[in-house]
């Protein structure tokens, strides 16, 4: 399956017993939007919502043969030569085009797709197959990540390894994801870390350099974002919900930041709400700093800085500079009048 929220719909033609009584691991942080498997009793399905959809889709019987005869040589070809690939095949209805997702080289799909030697009609349909390069899987995790986008995921743009912080709206209600100003340049193009994704484009950067501001803030929009953040290590799936966002306070001493790098770390105690840090892009004050615990490292800039409980994360700002025994923080009561944005809960 592609990497996006799996919801496991059941269509069950008699009554059948509870599968699973387990509660949904997405509201306790677990899968990112599994759903508990439970049956149903016998339906009428003509009373569904989406029960007549499928007359205003129709597709080409060309179309649909072409994209029988390669779906059969894919299957055929990762029988023989494994996994190392991936594919992704069905028909457009709006174009009656073939799509094709794949990591494959060019010759392989060639080799695929080529439907010469039979019926004129399938070599036609065969000729217009979208190949879309890009990489499926089954699974999800913070240098994978997938919409909707969560904080303290992994990011790249050009080169350049960041992570996101959490999610914010606007006035208007649109959502964007904040990390880094010093991470990535006005309308830069910002992936997920394998690349499978697009999490957005850049807007609103603040930074020394740029803007002449004391600050180190962007928003990526054109997504879509939600109010949680990864928690666990780096390769980690699961996450909490955002509960709010304020102020952090001098002396707590179990603050967290999650980050692509380090993963989710905690244990740090805030020294101050009033410091200042000043690197290669500039001077930022005023800024959260904290000692103690794993402090963050290259590719965890934009991470979320939070404190946690039973409800979820409390939002204080994002990670922007560290040394080996200090850590900066760009505070989310600079964030929000500069941004003119509201979090977003989970």
């Amino acid at each position: 399956m592609p990497k996006m929220k799996r919801t496991v719909v059941g269509a069950v033609v008699v009554a059948l017993t509870v599968l699973s009584a387990a509660p949904a691991q997405s509201a306790s942080g677990g899968g990112k939007g599994n759903e508990t498997v439970r049956a149903i009793a016998a339906q009428d399905n003509t009373a569904a919502p989406d029960w007549a959809a499928e007359d205003k889709v129709p597709a080409s019987s060309a179309s649909r043969a072409a994209l029988a005869m390669i779906q059969e040589r894919i299957a055929g070809y990762v029988a023989s030569h494994g996994t190392a690939h991936t594919f992704g095949s069905y028909l457009d209805p709006a174009t009656d085009r073939i799509v094709l997702d794949t990591d494959a080289p060019a010759n392989v799909v060639a080799m695929l797709t080529d439907l010469s030697g039979t019926e004129s009609a399938l070599v036609q349909a065969a000729g217009k197959v979208q190949v879309r390069p890009r990489t499926t899987t089954d699974a999800f995790n913070r240098r994978d990540d997938s919409p909707p986008f969560w904080g303290g995921a992994g990011i790249q743009s050009g080169g350049a390894l960041c992570s996101t912080g959490y999610a914010v709206a606007n006035g208007s209600g649109t959502r964007f994801t904040v990390t880094a100003g010093h991470c990535f340049s006005t309308g830069s193009t910002v992936t997920t870390e394998s690349g499978a994704y697009t999490v957005g484009s850049v807007s609103n950067r603040h930074l020394p350099t740029v803007t002449g501001e004391p600050v180190d803030m962007e928003a990526i929009g054109g997504q879509s974002y939600a109010g949680r953040i990864y928690t666990g290590g780096v390769y980690s799936s699961t996450s909490i919900p955002v509960v709010a966002a304020g102020t952090a306070y001098v002396g707590y001493s179990d603050y967290c930041h999650s980050g692509r790098t380090t993963g989710e770390q905690c244990g740090h105690t805030a020294t101050s709400i009033n410091g200042q840090v000043c690197t290669q892009t500039g001077c930022k004050s005023p800024v959260i700093v904290y000692t103690g615990g794993v402090i963050q490292q290259g590719g965890d800039s934009g991470g979320t800085f939070y404190a946690k409980n039973a409800s979820g994360a409390w939002i204080r700002g994002h990670v922007i500079a560290s040394n080996s025994t200090t850590g900066y923080v760009e505070p989310w009561t600079v964030v929000a009048p500069t941004l003119g944005v509201s979090i977003v809960t989970g």
